[in-house]
């Protein structure tokens, strides 16, 4: 015994690992079809924590009851030097999908990830603007890692000499079917803490799964009506009479436009920032402000959160940022209450206080190269490491809490988030310009529990202007970022009727639009989403070529045929985009009939048709029984309570419903129970007639619905 002492002491003076046994984890059931466990002992600090999420748990009980998804003993997890391992079992006809803002690829099983806060640098290796340890599985449940740390991830990616179902070994002389990365039945997970929370999600649909996650994170979020209209960001170096000017030239032009967004020449300084306005080019800054809110256009300024030497807080909030800078500009700690209020309260007294609208929050989210590297430490004794993970999720939060202190909604743009933040109202963008990578991305959002624009900034042709805005109108944030090009909708004048009549269409979806984010915010559905998410949507499993791309799936028993180029939008629409120099595609139809939104006419039922929709249109389907609430082509969003007239589109011959929502679209009060939901039915009578109700308002509860009528799309 004493021998075994002795050596034991010996081991930890050489700093020799003692290996700990894996664990078999304990489950508690913690919300409705969510589970919880602990291995080790997680840190203080993590994605929720940051977040501060609050769990929906009236709705997470309202989506039908599923049971634990895995049996309990093949999870593992243990400790050792530090850190902490995870393995979860995976079947051989599963695929698995998430873990963040992937651009290239819908199916993760057989990569090897670091879920990493980064600038997407054209890789889909887990470094990205979202790496949301969050992944779910065909088979209809999600697994969730509550730690702000760079996780690896391999998905299917070791063989385990133990495995259950391991792969048949091969001769690579003589067999040609033999892979270089044989079959693996496990996601595992290196967590680089000595403990973390672990969750995991049921369905019983994979949809059901990705709900869950969002409520549990407080569902997603509500923007204001007018965040779903048309905004125009302007070049770097505009001033006040150029942004009057441009909102001019939209109204006298006929296009619609909610929000204007103010590039770094707002500010005195930029890169680092001094967060107040510069005088020259905005002598008064509240007349101006107000003037543009008379017009009824909002502002969205841009900013990153590193402080000048020059800006008048830097010396209060010095002692309160980190020990590495930013461009020389001081990185606050936004963990820290003191960082945080000199900060928020400078932005809330010099600008939200004059009625400026919303934020686009730039570089939290990468490049190693300027941002502050893994050695940097601050105050508050969080890592460097855990404040990159969740930097743009801090930034979210409590720049949205200042308009919640005013009881006005805003909707802005980020460029980093991380688990734990689908409520916040701010949409993903980039500096990457690949339009079919930017749909793959829109697809993936809906499994990250965030939200992306594919954005429109400038174009070789008018052809392909065309073919991005039309997917901007079909997106969360329909927005021209011309902060470099100065690009106009009408820049093209070839398409630039057709670009016009697009943006008129998204203004009068908005009934629609409102209405599935709503459904986002209380039932945890993505308002975009994969179409392996889609009842009736089934894929072949098929055989597939041994490919060497590491980033391709090259597992031929879980395998199918990735769906990265269409996705849908809301309840009962398909988006099927083209891109430039594409005349014609094929589209996949889920099971039941489907038919043009357009002119309602019958496109086909369970099954790939190819089309050629001219350059004017991009695909787009309806279920049938579908119904699409639209309202007049207004040049703005309607204000807090403008009642409104309502157009029910109808599609297909199956009795349809949709269950419309309501509220003052700016305000908060919408928690405090001020909205309203509305049913719409919808039916043919025997002799092809139109019958349609809605539901009468209820007594006390908003309504900005005025004259109802009907459109039979389908003869």
């Amino acid at each position: 015994m004493m021998r075994l002492r002795q050596l034991y002491a010996l081991l930890l003076l050489t700093g020799i690992a003692i290996s700990t046994t894996a664990q078999q984890p304990v489950w508690t059931e913690v919300a409705p079809g969510v589970w919880k466990t602990i291995a080790g002992k997680p840190e203080a600090f993590d994605l929720l924590k940051a977040a501060g999420a609050t769990p929906n748990k009236e709705a997470l009980a309202a989506i039908t009851k599923a049971g634990f998804p895995f049996t309990k003993a093949d999870i593992a997890a243990r400790v050792q030097d530090g850190k902490t391992y995870l393995r979860f079992p995976l079947q051989k006809e599963e695929q698995v999908y998430g873990f963040g803002l992937n651009f290239q690829t819908i199916h993760q099983r057989g990569k090897i990830l670091q879920l990493h806060v980064d600038h997407f640098g054209g890789k889909d290796n887990g470094r990205t603007h979202s790496p949301t340890p969050f992944y779910v599985s065909s088979l209809g449940y999600g697994v969730f890692i509550n730690a702000a740390r760079y996780i690896n991830v391999y998905a299917g990616a070791g063989v385990r000499k133990d495995s259950k179902n391991p792969p048949v070994a091969k001769d690579r002389n003589t067999d040609k079917s033999w892979a270089s990365r044989p079959y693996s039945d496990a996601v595992e997970m290196l967590v680089p803490a000595a403990g973390v929370e672990v969750y995991v999600f049921a369905g019983p649909t994979a949809l059901d799964a990705v709900r869950r996650f969002n409520l549990f994170n407080g569902g997603g979020c509500l923007p204001p009506r007018w965040g779903l209209g048309f905004t125009q960001r302007v070049q770097r170096l505009y001033n006040a009479a150029d942004v009057e000017k441009e909102a001019n030239d939209f109204e006298q032009k006929g296009y619609p436009l909610d929000y204007i967004g103010l590039e770094p020449g707002w500010q005195t300084k930029s890169y680092p920032c001094t967060f107040e306005w510069d005088k020259t080019r905005f002598p008064q800054p509240q007349a101006f402000v107000k003037a543009m809110l008379d017009k009824g256009i909002r502002l969205n300024l841009w900013l990153n959160p590193y402080v000048s030497p020059e800006a008048s807080i830097y010396k209060s909030i010095l002692p309160y940022t980190g020990s590495h800078t930013v461009w020389v500009g001081a990185v606050p700690d936004f963990t820290m209450p003191q960082a945080r209020n000199i900060f928020f309260n400078q932005l809330k007294k010099d600008q939200v206080g004059i009625g400026v609208s919303g934020y686009k929050i730039d570089e939290v989210d990468g490049y190693d190269h300027y941002l502050w590297p893994d050695v940097a430490t601050f105050p508050s004794g969080n890592s460097a490491e855990q404040l990159r993970q969740t930097y743009g999720v801090l930034a979210q939060r409590y720049s949205t809490d200042i308009y919640r202190q005013q009881n006005s909604r805003t909707f802005g743009l980020v460029r980093a988030s991380n688990g734990g933040a689908s409520s916040f109202p701010y949409v993903i963008y980039n500096d990457y310009y690949n339009h079919e990578d930017f749909i793959t991305a829109l697809i993936n959002s809906g499994f990250a529990g965030v939200l992306w624009t594919p954005e429109v900034r400038a174009s070789k042709t008018g052809e392909e202007w065309l073919r991005r805005f039309q997917t901007v109108i079909f997106s969360p944030m329909a927005m021209i970022n011309a902060w470099s090009s100065g690009t106009k909708p009408w820049s093209y004048p070839e398409v630039a009727e057709q670009v016009k009549q697009l943006a008129l269409l998204r203004m009068q979806m908005m009934p629609y639009w409102y209405t599935e984010f709503a459904k986002y915010h209380y039932q945890g559905i993505p308002p975009f989403r994969a179409m392996n998410l889609e009842p009736g949507f089934k894929q072949e499993v098929k055989k597939e070529a041994v490919n060497e791309n590491l980033e391709q799936n090259p597992y031929a028993e879980a395998a199918s045929k990735e769906i990265k180029d269409q996705y849908m939008a809301g309840e009962y629409l398909l988006v099927a985009p083209l891109f430039t120099g594409q005349t014609t595609r094929k589209v996949i139809l889920p099971k039941g009939k489907w038919y043009d939104f357009y002119t309602g006419a019958y496109a086909g039922d369970g099954e790939v048709i190819t089309v050629t929709p001219g350059l004017d249109k991009i695909p787009v389907y309806v279920k049938d029984g579908g119904i699409i609430p639209m309202m007049p082509a207004m040049l703005h969003a309607p204000k807090a309570g403008e009642v409104v007239d309502l157009e029910i589109r109808y599609y297909g011959d199956k009795p349809g419903t949709y269950t419309l929502y309501d509220d003052d679209g700016e305000t908060f009060n919408y928690e405090k129970g001020a909205y309203s939901w509305r049913t719409i039915s919808v039916s043919k009578g025997a002799g092809g007639q139109l019958k349609g109700t809605i539901t009468a308002p209820a007594a006390g509860k908003p309504n900005t619905i005025g004259k109802v009528t009907f459109t039979k799309m389908t003869n």
